[in-house]
């Protein structure tokens, strides 16, 4: 994206100041005005100005799109997870084995919590060959995938004060991309307490680690 996007953007107004005398002369073509005014730049610095806007442009895009993805880095001494202003870090001792839960990374611990759980768009092939090389466990799916249960209020086995923890977190996956802070705030609270929760088209099932 670092050097894509540049690159995108400013082909992309080097393009657009070659076809500016065509675009005047399309009465429905809107911004006119400025338009006009690139017009009347000559060159070089008409080119020069509209490939430096693209790139600059371009930098701010990948900028934004970078902060909004999750960066993994890997190493045997840690696993770290970044998106935006959170970052999970996790020892290299403590990881069991790592796994992709639909659009997400999860990191499993050797008592079978998670210790670290985002969103990962990175290709699943890239990011298992990061983790493989450094000697981590990569696995096809959840080991626990049979240890779920389906959430209902009131649900017995549950630790003191998980099923409300719950009961907050059905409010907030109702909410939609309002609620993600809160889903993913209570899932930590639910991890501190030894429960594991994960969702299935706003369904909650969970199990309990291995304490």
């Amino acid at each position: 994206m670092w050097l894509g996007l540049p690159l995108a953007g400013g082909g992309l107004l080097l393009l657009l100041k070659h076809a500016v005398g065509w675009l005047l002369n399309l009465p429905w073509v809107p911004f006119q005005g400025p338009l006009e005014l690139f017009d009347s730049i000559a060159d070089p610095l008409a080119t020069s100005a509209a490939v430096a806007i693209g790139v600059v442009g371009g930098l701010v895009l990948a900028f934004f799109a970078t902060r909004a993805g999750t960066a993994v880095t890997v190493s045997e001494q840690q696993v770290v997870l970044t998106r935006g202003e959170r970052t999970q870090e996790v020892a290299g001792d403590a990881v069991s084995g790592v796994f992709r839960d639909g659009g997400e990374l999860v990191v499993l611990g050797h008592d079978g919590a998670e210790r670290a759980r985002d969103e990962c768009d990175l290709p699943a092939s890239k990011v298992a060959a990061a983790f493989t090389e450094h000697g981590y466990r990569w696995l096809d799916g959840d080991p626990h995938e049979d240890e779920y249960r389906r959430w209902v209020p009131e649900t017995p086995g549950l630790p003191t004060g998980a099923d409300a923890l719950l009961k907050a977190r059905e409010r907030a996956l109702s909410k939609g991309d309002s609620g993600k802070a809160d889903i993913r705030d209570l899932r930590e609270e639910l991890g501190r307490l030894g429960v594991v929760v994960r969702d299935r088209k706003k369904r909650q099932y969970w199990r309990l680690t291995q304490n």
